[in-house]
């Protein structure tokens, strides 16, 4: 049995990791997916981090956390805190040290790779889109209705401004899963993200930006694959 440690974005909680906790939990495996404390002005990374490590407790082995997309800045910290098996990045930023989540957009020059995938979508520059379109157009519309309307939350810009305190990455196995539909994180930007910080190249599965509600059985099954072949 392992316990899957799932941690969440920006902006939101953690309800959107529930279809896939229950794919997990009925595999045999403990989940824990706590709240980050994203309203709160005083917290910086570290902050989130020890939510996490706070959640995880006094459970020791197997552990495989799950960082999805601004995750990918606390991810790392808690691998360097607890004994952790595995991480898996999943659409997840990937932070350099000493990087501030500000300064991550332009050092990996997001927005001209962003630029250039919305034009290929023959979306204008500048454009509003709806956030169904960008994030959740591969998301059942229930639970996408259900995420926009109930579980957002206000983000403290506190933690972007904090510059990732890691020396180095944390020696830990690391795997990339990148969701190939994604439109808020275009693929050709990730493959590239992920390749010149973490010197691989991603997996893929479908998706959009949270296929976790979209695809959460495919998802649970690549999870178990790299659990399985560590």
């Amino acid at each position: 049995m392992a316990t899957y440690v799932l941690i969440h974005g920006a902006a939101a909680d953690a309800w959107y990791w529930g279809p896939l906790a229950g794919g997990l939990r009925e595999r045999g495996h403990e989940v824990v997916a706590p709240e980050l404390p994203c309203d709160d002005d005083a917290a910086g990374l570290s902050e989130y981090a020890d939510a996490v490590v706070a959640a995880v407790g006094d459970r020791a082995g197997g552990l495989v956390v799950v960082a999805h997309s601004f995750g990918g800045f606390t991810g790392p910290l808690v691998c360097d805190r607890l004994p952790v098996d595995l991480l898996v990045l999943l659409q997840a930023q990937v932070p350099a040290p000493g990087e501030s989540p500000d300064e991550w957009w332009e050092n990996t020059g997001y927005r001209a790779d962003r630029r250039e995938a919305d034009r290929a979508r023959s979306v204008a520059e500048g454009a509003e889109e709806d956030e169904r379109a960008l994030f959740l157009h591969d998301t059942p519309a229930a639970l996408a209705e259900e995420l926009l309307t109930e579980h957002q939350r206000p983000q403290s810009a506190t933690p972007f401004g904090t510059p990732w305190p890691l020396e180095a990455w944390p020696e830990v196995p690391t795997r990339y899963l990148l969701a190939a539909g994604d439109r808020f994180f275009p693929p050709a930007f990730v493959r590239r993200q992920v390749e010149e910080r973490l010197g691989f190249r991603p997996d893929e599965m479908p998706g959009d930006h949270l296929p976790m509600l979209g695809h959460p059985e495919e998802l649970a099954e690549r999870l178990e694959a790299y659990r399985a072949a560590l």
